[in-house]
């Protein structure tokens, strides 16, 4: 018994423009799946601004009544910044995690020498600074 012939497919053929070598590749639609919570950015600027004004809260106590305030408001606003600008949050999204970063900004000491300080970098990505 033979088999019955099969009949070819027909196949059409896409014609696309020729690509040139400068072009940059096509972007798809869907953001990046494989961002990072937090900015690396922000958690430098968190790092940053808390270490700045932890200087004064040592040199003289009294002035945590003006220290705190600062040091929440100048994270919450540059980290607002950063999460809108360099990751592309929503405003909803970016002012809830610029009021976490800077509602850890605002406890007096340094963010970087506690448990939370590493969590918080390698949950922002930064990894080992000599390794690659």
């Amino acid at each position: 018994m033979k088999a019955p012939p099969v009949q070819p497919q027909i196949i059409v053929p896409e014609i696309l423009p020729p690509e040139r070598p400068g072009d940059p590749p096509p972007q798809s639609d869907s953001r990046p799946t494989s961002r990072v919570a937090f900015h690396p950015l922000a958690a430098l600027t968190l790092i940053v601004f808390d270490n700045l004004w932890n200087f004064p809260e040592f040199a003289a106590p009294y002035l945590l009544i003006l220290t705190i305030p600062f040091s929440f408001l100048s994270v919450l606003v540059a980290v607002y910044l950063i999460q809108r600008r360099q990751n592309g949050d929503t405003r909803g999204t970016a002012f809830g995690k610029a009021f976490l970063l800077a509602v850890l900004a605002a406890i007096p000491t340094s963010i970087t020498g506690t448990p939370v300080g590493l969590a918080l970098l390698a949950w922002a990505g930064i990894k080992h600074p000599w390794r690659s």
